[in-house]
């Protein structure tokens, strides 16, 4: 396996490392100005739509994350080129879906919570 294959395998995951949730602090320096950027150019279009744009930018920046380092991963790890078929793309979609659902319920059931919130006293 070349060192450029592995090269171009890090990179891009990497970039989706930085794109998707797994990284802290990316939402306000990168998924928030791209998802804002994108719902400006939805506006251009039909102006109602920015919050909702904005909404979506973010949830497709985080989609494209798990997808930009799954297919990192796999280029830095393996011998031979996979195209990305549309069933990859739909087996990204449902992990991405599932990994956001996994986080909403954690939320709502109070595991994730505010870091104050966890050292709060109990009453």
């Amino acid at each position: 396996m070349s060192w450029k294959r592995k090269m171009h395998g890090g990179l891009l995951g990497f970039i989706g490392f930085m794109l998707s949730p797994l990284s802290w602090w990316n939402d306000l320096f990168v998924n928030v100005p791209l998802a804002v950027a994108f719902a400006w150019v939805v506006s251009l279009v039909y102006k109602p739509a920015f919050m909702t744009a904005a909404i979506v930018g973010y949830w497709l920046t985080n989609v494209l994350g798990f997808v930009l380092m799954h297919k990192g991963v796999q280029k830095a790890l393996t011998a031979e080129d996979k195209p990305y078929t549309a069933r990859s793309f739909v087996k990204d979609l449902v992990v991405s879906s599932l990994y956001t659902l996994l986080i909403v319920v954690l939320a709502r059931v109070g595991v994730l919570k505010p870091v104050a919130d966890y050292f709060a006293s109990a009453p």
